[in-house]
């Protein structure tokens, strides 16, 4: 691997202006991206789809990601590409394009595809200038560029319950705009990039030595992957079907069944921006065991609630189990330094790839069985954080 990745900057400053200029792109990204998820009402009526097909365009979506960001984050991890992060949002721009236009299933497939790339891309390598930006406050940092991507998640359904149902599908094409804003900033943010690469090149390389023996690292590693996987299939669980959920159970209308997944999305924000800078403070192993642990009551009783209820514990299941992923992240990076387009890679991608086939397994069940049954199984998923008692102790650094 080549010595002149820039991942460990000077402890005594943190640049704030890119950490939230990154922060910005990557609401930018998820606002488009999550207008895919906001959608599924009105697509399955245009296009006469079932929920198997609406399950696969989620799969297409974050599948895509899923195997393209792990090796994004290897390669630039030897080879850094600051201007990466505008093309992948030129990806985005296109599928955007092809999902408001689209006269077809296949075509709505590409376009989910384009948006799938254009995320394999940016995460890898925004996550990598989040943490160069930090400072050494990297919980802070993570949280801070998380963040952003949840309050854009968030805000996806509010535009298209106020803005793509009432004017159509073609109004998709409106929000290209935000992506040409965005490859506007990561032109701005790679310009930055590649001067502190430049400034790198005389310093000592980054130590890789483990902080653990090799095994430990590697059984820690598999334990964060499935605490990872569990959250993520359970969360796709809500994200993915909960409009279909509401609606159908409490015979909600689409918008208001928007507006309780806007109650869970910001929920999710909230908890992602709450880890970091706790897991700073206390440590990231911590927020892990809370986050992992403590949702499970909540999750638990969700299928049995009313409506009432349903919205206040969909608010605690978001702020609770949100707030491990940046912590997570950064343990897995401290576990494994020098990797960190790596492991933002994995992570990043190995959430979007078993939430997308979550969804899609999901789906087949709520055909078959319906939307009740499947949330009464996904409640028992959060059960699996007890693994969290292996994750070991890391050696103060």
């Amino acid at each position: 691997m080549s010595a002149v990745a820039p991942t460990a900057p000077s402890p005594a400053r943190t640049t704030f202006s890119i950490i939230v200029a990154v922060s910005v792109c990557h609401m930018l990204n998820d606002i488009m991206q999550s207008l895919l998820t906001s959608l599924y009402p009105l697509l399955k009526e245009n296009y006469a789809l079932d929920f198997v097909q609406i399950g696969l365009l989620t799969m297409a979506f974050q599948v895509t990601a899923s195997l393209l960001q792990p090796a994004v984050g290897l390669v630039t991890d030897r080879w850094p590409m600051p201007f990466s992060l505008p093309a992948g949002m030129a990806s985005t721009f296109c599928g955007l394009i092809l999902l408001a236009y689209a006269h077809s299933y296949p075509v709505l497939i590409l376009g989910a595809c384009l948006i799938g790339f254009g995320s394999a891309i940016f995460h890898p390598e925004s996550s990598r200038v989040a943490r160069l930006a930090s400072g050494g406050r990297h919980g802070m940092a993570q949280s801070l560029f998380q963040v952003g991507g949840n309050a854009g998640t968030a805000m996806g359904p509010l535009l298209a319950a106020f803005i793509v149902l009432p004017f159509g599908q073609t109004s998709v094409s409106w929000f290209s705009a935000a992506a040409l804003l965005g490859m506007g900033i990561l032109t701005w943010v790679g310009a930055w990039y590649a001067g502190e690469r430049r400034l790198a090149a005389g310093r000592p390389p980054v130590s890789r030595d483990l902080p653990l023996p090799r095994g430990r690292v590697a059984w820690a590693l598999f334990v964060l992957v499935l605490l990872t996987t569990t959250k993520n299939v359970y969360l796709s669980s809500l994200s993915s079907y909960f409009t279909f959920y509401t609606i159908g159970r409490f015979g909600l209308s689409v918008q208001e069944a928007q507006l309780m997944l806007f109650l869970f999305l910001g929920a999710s924000a909230a908890g992602v921006f709450l880890g970091g800078p706790i897991g700073d403070r206390f440590g990231a192993r911590f927020v892990i065991w809370f986050s992992i642990l403590g949702v499970i009551p909540f999750a638990l009783v969700l299928p049995y609630a009313n409506l009432l209820w349903t919205g206040v514990l969909v608010v605690l299941i978001g702020l609770i189990f949100s707030s491990a992923f940046s912590a997570i992240v950064v343990f897995a990076q401290e576990l494994v330094p020098g990797r960190v387009g790596l492991i933002a890679g994995v992570f990043f991608g190995f959430a979007f790839g078993t939430g997308g086939l979550g969804a899609a397994i999901l789906g087949v069940y709520a055909d078959s069985h319906g939307i009740d049954f499947v949330y009464s199984v996904c409640s028992y998923l959060p059960l699996l954080g007890i693994l969290t008692i292996m994750l070991p102790r890391l050696p103060a650094r």
